[in-house]
């Protein structure tokens, strides 16, 4: 053989373990964005039912307030009900927390809204 042959065969036996190496890290490339892309469409899936949840408890809340209220007034009206004034200082007091909420809410949207 000859020094061109040589080295052309030699050439050749080093590129393709280098040819090889290459392929099988650019499949591992590819398998870890696949899984990454998976994993975020997992993370945004969870941010959305964690937002719908939270939504869920605060109309929750306003419904159980809102119960409370249309209880206490009902119970009010009857007459023979001896409404103490625990009954009157509880429905305020479910009043100012239910505005408290609200306010806390909108500034909560313009905040979002303005960001």
């Amino acid at each position: 053989m000859d020094a061109v042959s040589i080295f052309i065969a030699g050439i050749s036996a080093a590129g393709i373990p280098t040819a090889l190496t290459g392929l099988l890290i650019r499949r591992l490339e590819k398998k870890m964005e696949k899984k990454e892309t998976k994993r975020e469409k997992e993370r945004a899936t969870a941010e959305q039912n964690r937002q719908k949840n939270e939504l869920l408890i605060i109309k929750g809340i306003g419904a159980a307030i809102a119960l409370s209220e249309a209880t206490a007034e009902a119970v009010q009206r009857i007459p023979d009900a001896h409404c103490n004034g625990d009954m009157h200082a509880a429905l305020e007091y479910a009043k100012k927390v239910k505005h408290e909420h609200k306010d806390f809410l909108y500034e909560k949207a313009v905040d979002s809204i303005v960001e």
